[in-house]
């Protein structure tokens, strides 16, 4: 649907591994973020979405993660890692 594949993974006991599809969810709907820049992304799998080409990735990574640990799913020490496939 979206012209952008990325990776979507998060740091945990020093390795990397793909974030869940319920995270990725959750961060997708709106009504949660409450910011139209990330409205084109779409969640595929686990550590795997799809984004337009006007989400910038920094910005993105950065929301992600602040919504991740808001919502207790990424400990304060783990950090995100998005890359476009």
């Amino acid at each position: 649907m979206f012209a952008r594949k990325i990776r979507v993974e998060y740091e945990a006991d020093g390795r990397r591994l793909p974030c869940p599809l319920k995270w990725l969810d959750s961060f997708s709907m709106r009504n949660f973020t409450n910011a139209s820049v990330f409205d084109d992304t779409l969640p595929l799998s686990d550590g795997q979405m799809e984004i337009g080409s006007s989400v910038p990735l920094d910005q993105l990574k950065d929301a992600m993660e602040d919504w991740f640990r808001r919502k207790g799913y990424l400990p304060k020490e783990s950090h995100l890692s998005l890359a476009e496939n």
